[in-house]
């Protein structure tokens, strides 16, 4: 049991690193920075832009990896599901020619809400693994 709960810890560091490096890369002062930054990865290569949102491939891993098919494992994965969807419904739009403007306001990004997936995501990840 000693084991598991060193192992629920070490996946759980490693799911704030992850989730860290991707605020990183995305960071930016408002929503629509935050979108350019996506924009700008998604034209390059869609694949690379998958490959960046390893919080997303990370949360599908850990579901399978400790069989956890729970409420809470599965709600970190659908939410991420649905932020990437999201992402690239506004990003098509962009490139279809409608203005960002038509779609969202802009909206200041604080850097609590920067950083915010890095607690709440792995924070759940431990109540979804009765860690607690």
């Amino acid at each position: 049991m000693l084991f598991f709960k060193m192992d629920i810890i070490s996946l759980f560091f490693l799911f704030i690193a992850i989730e860290l490096f991707e605020s990183n890369w995305q960071k930016s002062d408002t929503i629509y920075g935050l979108l350019s930054n996506n924009l700008a990865i998604f034209n390059k290569n869609i694949i690379l832009y998958f490959l960046l949102n390893s919080s997303f491939i990370y949360s599908i891993f850990l579901s399978v990896y400790l069989n956890n098919y729970s409420f809470l494992m599965l709600s970190i994965v659908g939410i991420k599901f649905f932020d990437i969807a999201f992402k690239l419904s506004i990003m098509q739009k962009i490139n279809n020619g409608v203005l960002i403007e038509e779609i969202m306001p802009n909206i200041k990004v604080s850097l609590l809400l920067r950083y915010f997936n890095a607690i709440a995501y792995p924070t759940t990840f431990l109540f979804a693994t009765d860690y607690f």
